[in-house]
């Protein structure tokens, strides 16, 4: 666990290189550690290497099928490739094995509002936001969602308490406002 705990600091630090060697330091000594492949593949996400990312999580899930660390991180890949179908299913199942969880859940509720259910996808945000209420990435997945829902004002408005105004002149832009 302390291993785990050291590659978390180095990767909140930004430090996702010595994260890496770290992780790869650790593999040697432990190869069956399914949680040290989702931690390479967390710092793939980071870097924005989703093969790489995906790479290390099927290892993971190789060794350990049912981690809910595992299955929110395949969502969310799943998420990131326009796959929503299959991502909505993998977060549902690591919000049951993992209920709560703010990154989770505005996974999840991105994912519903991509598969057309935009009502059900606001209110997940809004749950999720509710958890972590200064959480600027669920206030912007919210506002846009809104905004695409004809919400306009309550969009905007959590628009911009996110910093995210140049995505409102972008979303007015596109949707002829």
């Amino acid at each position: 666990m302390k291993h785990i705990q050291e590659i978390e600091r180095l990767k909140y630090s930004g430090l996702y290189a010595d994260a890496k060697i770290k992780v790869q330091e650790y593999l040697l000594q432990h190869a069956d550690d399914y949680r040290l492949y989702e931690e390479l593949a967390d710092i793939g996400l980071y870097e924005g290497d989703i093969e790489a990312a995906e790479t290390a999580l099927n290892a993971a899930q190789r060794l350990h099928p049912e981690s809910a660390t595992g299955m929110y991180l395949m969502g969310f890949i799943h998420i990131s490739k326009s796959n929503f179908r299959i991502g909505v299913e993998l977060l549902e199942k690591a919000n049951e094995l993992f209920p709560n969880n703010p990154e989770i859940l505005r996974n999840l509720g991105w994912g519903y509002a991509m598969l057309g259910n935009p009502s059900k996808g606001v209110a997940v945000m809004k749950r999720a936001l509710n958890l972590s209420p200064d959480d600027e990435l669920i206030m912007e997945d919210l506002g846009v969602t809104l905004i695409s829902e004809g919400n306009i004002e309550e969009g905007a408005s959590m628009l911009k308490k996110a910093g995210k105004e140049s995505r409102l002149d972008e979303l007015k832009l596109m949707m002829g406002m």
